[in-house]
């Protein structure tokens, strides 16, 4: 008992020999710590010192109360009720709330842009082979801002009047005021619709999850997709029983007096360009991250995929997409959080994101500290949410060990 005492004790440094504390390299890596944190305090201290100093020499007091005041200043495009007597608050939630939609519809279709053509580079049709890989070299090699002005002006501004509008099958109308696409308006049944159908969606999850184990352990038969229709369908019919109507009304664009176009769905040229944008930039990235995930799975899973006949298309989705997302998430999250990011490059175009109205807000006021400091947390909240949602995301495909 007590040697192995003794033994236990001698891996530990001597606290009061200062010399033999001294040549201990645990010592040395914990203080090297501390006084790197003792560093950045004392910078932070003194920058901060510094600001208020200027600031007092300025007569301009640090606070926030500007945000109670009125605006004063028009928001083009709102989802939320907006007019200039409202608040300097009010003003930047319109502007989040544009950012919000802009990222959240710019992290969908740059996934499945990304994933459609990152697959297309690996095809064995040459022609498909070699159309990905010019849009993968073009957009990615080429700066996000220049891609946002050829959008802009080289596209959408060219776009004809109303007068003489594109229209697509839908119908959608493409002219120069923006597109107008056929929209929806809700009824008296649409909320227990969404909750039914939601509830179905998590069935039709878990039972293609269910039947996708059973093929890859028992190897049963069966197509999964088939089997997760069935709690959508029956989620359907339910609803459209207990609420006896659909659950949208369509609402459909016209034109009018052929100058004029109402209902739909207006999306402006700004709001188009910076979502195109976007999609079409961080989707080349993640075209090369998708492939380099598909390529790094070893040759031997196809081999053994296809020598159990399975088809290329369930070969790729059942046995090489899910071994290839433990490689594919990590980089993925840093696409998704530059795409968050560039989104402040919107104020170039004139669309009113966060950053714009902000911007707006600190010509006003005068406030650039404390709206510089509103800017910083937004965009950290975006980053630090996006960041955990793909932690908790990667954690479920990751290998585990039994």
């Amino acid at each position: 008992m007590s040697t192995s005492r003794q033994r236990g004790n001698s891996r530990l440094p001597n606290f009061k020999d200062l010399p033999t504390l001294l040549r201990d390299a645990r010592f040395w890596r914990f203080a090297a710590q501390a006084i790197a944190v003792l560093l950045v305090v004392l910078l932070v201290i003194l920058i901060v010192d510094n600001v208020i100093y200027n600031l007092r020499q300025l007569g301009i007091q640090l606070g926030f109360d500007f945000l109670r005041t009125q605006a004063s200043f028009d928001i083009g495009e709102t989802l939320i009720p907006y007019s200039p007597a409202d608040s300097y608050t009010r003003a930047i939630l319109v502007g989040l709330v544009n950012s919000l939609r802009v990222t959240v519809l710019g992290l969908i279709f740059a996934t499945m842009l990304g994933l459609l053509a990152g697959i297309a580079r690996l095809s064995s049709n040459w022609l498909l082979r070699q159309l990905a890989l010019v849009y993968v070299e073009i957009f990615r090699n080429t700066p996000l801002l220049l891609q946002l002005f050829f959008w802009y002006f080289a596209v959408f501004l060219k776009l004809p009047g109303v007068e003489n509008s594109i229209t697509l099958p839908g119908p959608t109308y493409l002219t120069s005021r923006g597109v107008f696409l056929p929209w929806f308006n809700p009824t008296a049944g649409t909320g227990l619709w969404l909750v039914l159908l939601a509830l179905g969606i998590g069935g039709a999850i878990a039972l293609w999850r269910w039947r996708v184990r059973l093929i890859l352990e028992q190897g049963r038969p069966g197509n999964p997709i088939l089997w997760s229709l069935g709690p959508l369908v029956a989620s359907g019919l339910l609803a459209l029983i207990l609420t006896r109507t659909i659950p949208f009304s369509w609402n459909l664009p016209q034109l009018v007096g052929g100058t004029q176009l109402q209902g739909g769905l207006r999306l402006s040229p700004e709001f188009s360009t910076l979502v195109i944008g976007l999609v079409v930039y961080t989707g080349s990235f993640i075209a090369e991250i998708v492939r380099a995930g598909i390529q790094a799975v070893p040759r031997g899973q196809w081999e053994a995929a296809r020598a159990l006949g399975l088809k290329p298309g369930r070969i790729m989705q059942m046995v090489i997409l899910p071994q290839a997302l433990r490689v594919i998430i990590p980089p993925l999250t840093s696409q998704y959080l530059n795409l968050a990011k560039n989104s402040s490059l919107a104020i170039a175009i004139g669309f009113p994101d966060v950053y714009f109205v902000a911007s707006t807000t600190f010509n006003q006021t005068g406030r650039a500290v404390e709206v510089m400091l509103l800017i910083m947390i937004t965009y950290l909240t975006i980053s630090l949410t996006i960041s955990l949602l793909m932690n908790l995301y990667n954690q479920t495909v990751q290998l585990k060990e039994r």
